[in-house]
């Protein structure tokens, strides 16, 4: 059975939070977004990215979710402090002080996280900031997106804005639910060093997470 929690008008669309069983799912503009079932991927995201990096990783998550990869960055003995972008109020106050709080073990009270309300894109085009790892999960693949104007950040001009926002061997990783062999192609032209891995799920095509630098 599934309940619905809540309905808020978000930046792409009605957003809903509902409970099914144990779980927790997210619908943007009537598209499921994600889930509390497993979340393997996502933390996978994450720590595979601060494992390429040496010492403590200053880490940008693009999209909270429901806060599993902000909660296998706080884990990782390589993260440092942690900035995370997320443009739908409802999605950071969900996780902040709703019911996606206790998922993650309340992971956006610790004193390592910055929670920026932004669309990342906007964001990435303003900001001098730099990082060592930059985590993206702000879509369902770069064919999949939520909004059009996320499309962007999987093109050539893209991936040089995201590269200028690297430290010297910083690392991009980037989430998908499907295999897109024109993106790797993308990557692989513009970053040295491309790894691709596809994590098996329950039903349907393997996630596929991809991982470059210079």
């Amino acid at each position: 059975m599934t309940d619905v929690l809540d309905v808020v008008p978000g930046k792409s669309g009605e957003l809903v939070l509902r409970r099914a069983g144990d779980d927790f799912e997210v619908i943007a503009n009537g598209v499921f977004l994600m889930d509390t079932r497993n979340g393997e991927s996502e933390r996978l995201l994450v720590s595979v990215a601060a494992d390429l990096v040496p010492g403590k990783a200053r880490m940008l998550i693009g999209g909270l979710g429901v806060g599993y990869s902000l909660r296998a960055a706080l884990d990782h003995p390589g993260v440092g402090e942690i900035v995370v972008v997320e443009r739908e109020p409802a999605v950071i106050s969900w996780n902040r002080e709703g019911p996606l709080k206790d998922v993650h073990d309340d992971a956006l009270s610790d004193e390592r996280v910055t929670v920026v309300e932004a669309d990342l894109v906007k964001w990435l085009r303003r900001t001098e900031e730099r990082f060592d790892a930059l985590c993206l999960d702000i879509d369902n693949g770069p064919e999949w997106t939520v909004t059009d104007g996320n499309a962007e950040l999987y093109r050539e001009d893209g991936l040089d804005m995201l590269a200028a926002r690297l430290r010297p061997g910083g690392v991009l990783a980037v989430w998908s639910a499907e295999s897109v062999p024109s993106f790797a192609k993308r990557l692989r032209a513009r970053f040295g060093q491309v790894r691709e891995l596809k994590i098996p799920v329950p039903q349907g095509e393997p996630d596929v997470l991809w991982f470059a630098r210079v």
